[in-house]
């Protein structure tokens, strides 16, 4: 990946970093600007957009930018930074209605997290570049779109199983976001990597038919 990163790039975690210190030590802050799905119902549709950048702890804020630090700047540099911000934001809020969608009889259900906007910028990278290579857990090296689909599964299993203190909807639905606006901006790429676009396709498809089954299953 890039050495350094772009300023949007910066501008965007640095936001996110002071939110998320003002969250972390104003429970009200947090409370007033979290996803919950009975506000957003109501009059609170802005925390659909908030949420993105407020985090529960460090790790979970540094977990997010580190990631966004390695995959945005790649975006950035392929495809610009007018697009790379169409993709970080429609990815945030594709999250978000995916997570309303999946949550939506659940009224206290609440979150918080950039987990959408990243994942979309984490597959735009492996739709652009499918080959690259990514270390799983630090050390063993994959192609990206192993991992994608792989991401994806587990984020399935996730959901239905409701494993560990994840928004694993957030995930999915910034993933079907990413996946989506990066054909639309860069079509060549359903002739360039058709057989990676039907491949990270299948799963996308099937949670958008399926997906509210998951808990009936």
């Amino acid at each position: 990946m890039l050495d350094t990163a772009y300023p949007v790039v910066l501008l965007i975690i640095v936001v996110n970093v002071l939110f998320s210190m003002k969250g972390f030590n104003d429970y009200t802050f947090l409370n007033k600007y979290k996803f919950q799905v009975g506000k957003i119902k109501g009059d609170g549709k802005i925390r659909m957009l908030t949420s993105g950048f407020l985090h529960v702890d460090w790790m979970h804020l540094g977990f997010n930018m580190y990631a966004l630090y390695v995959f945005g700047d790649f975006v950035v540099s392929i495809l610009g930074i007018f697009n790379f911000l169409i993709i970080y934001f429609g990815s945030l809020i594709a999250g978000s209605l995916y997570t309303l969608q999946y949550h939506k009889k659940e009224p206290y259900y609440s979150a918080v997290g950039a987990s959408g906007a990243v994942s979309g910028i984490v597959y735009t990278s492996i739709l652009v570049f499918p080959n690259m290579q990514l270390l799983l857990f630090f050390a063993i090296p994959i192609p990206g779109y192993v991992f994608g689909v792989g991401y994806l599964l587990y984020s399935i299993y996730g959901m239905k199983k409701q494993v560990g203190n994840v928004g694993h909807a957030a995930h999915l639905g910034g993933a079907m976001g990413g996946f989506i606006l990066t054909l639309i901006l860069k079509p060549e790429l359903f002739s360039t990597n058709t057989v990676f676009v039907i491949l990270l396709a299948i799963p996308i498809i099937l949670l958008l038919f399926f997906g509210d089954k998951l808990k009936s299953i």
